[in-house]
């Protein structure tokens, strides 16, 4: 489900000895201890570790690594931050002469959030669009409703050309901001009709629409393909579809 496994970014200001951590990941040592001697070999210390929401993949280890870097947590989850006040959509970050700024994008969790980098056009955006493939909306915290208007922000910001590459919590950088955020929206209009087809030919509970409309999925993915039916099956019915 993590693709080769999880980015954590480190961002920072050319020239500048202020560095951010976005995502340290799970609870590894010996990959906190690499992250924080990259920060450190670009001369740098940590400003601030920022998660883009809760999952153990990619906030599991952060705790650990801002006792290691001397750095505080910043996260929409009151639970998941330390020493740091939040963050909500439209705040605006400046690090070091470096300007993120948050994009509230629940959907796939309720706190999921992304950051814009305006200097170089770029969105970090956790596993709201992965770099290969498509993520989960993992029910019931996710909701789809939430996560389709999220995906229409994205794409606004792509077409208005604020945001032309995604750096992603998984898998490669894309180049192509406007066309991934298009193929997501698409994709989920797909499956969604999928899913309501599914239901009307009489395979009514999640594991039968699963088996029914994932059949082309690794089979190891169908509980996280079940997430996302449960999500989409209470869509269609707030939308009376079903």
């Amino acid at each position: 489900m993590t693709l080769e496994g999880t980015n954590t970014w480190i961002v920072a200001e050319p020239g500048s000895t202020e560095a951010v951590v976005i995502d340290p990941g799970p609870l590894h040592e010996g990959h906190l201890a690499a992250v924080l001697a990259a920060v450190e070999a670009r001369g740098c210390r940590v400003a601030a570790t920022l998660l883009t929401h809760g999952h153990a993949d990619h906030a599991e280890g952060a705790a650990r690594f801002a006792e290691l870097s001397g750095s505080g947590v910043r996260a929409l989850d009151p639970a998941l931050r330390l020493g740091e006040e939040g963050l909500t959509d439209g705040d605006v970050l400046t690090y070091g002469g470096m300007e993120l700024r948050v994009v509230g994008t629940p959907g796939h969790t309720s706190d999921s959030l992304c950051f814009t980098l305006p200097a170089d056009g770029a969105v970090l955006t956790g596993d709201t669009v992965l770099g290969r493939g498509t993520t989960v909306v993992a029910h019931p915290d996710g909701r789809l409703g939430d996560y389709l208007d999220s995906l229409r922000r994205l794409r606004a910001l792509a077409q208005e050309r604020d945001v032309t590459t995604i750096l992603p919590g998984h898998g490669p950088v894309l180049d192509d901001a406007l066309g991934a955020v298009e193929y997501y929206l698409s994709h989920r209009e797909s499956r969604l009709a999928q899913v309501a087809a599914a239901v009307a030919a009489g395979h009514r509970t999640p594991a039968a629409v699963v088996a029914e409309v994932y059949s082309d999925v690794d089979r190891a993915l169908w509980p996280a393909a079940e997430w996302s039916v449960r999500a989409q099956l209470e869509y269609l019915r707030e939308q009376g579809a079903l």
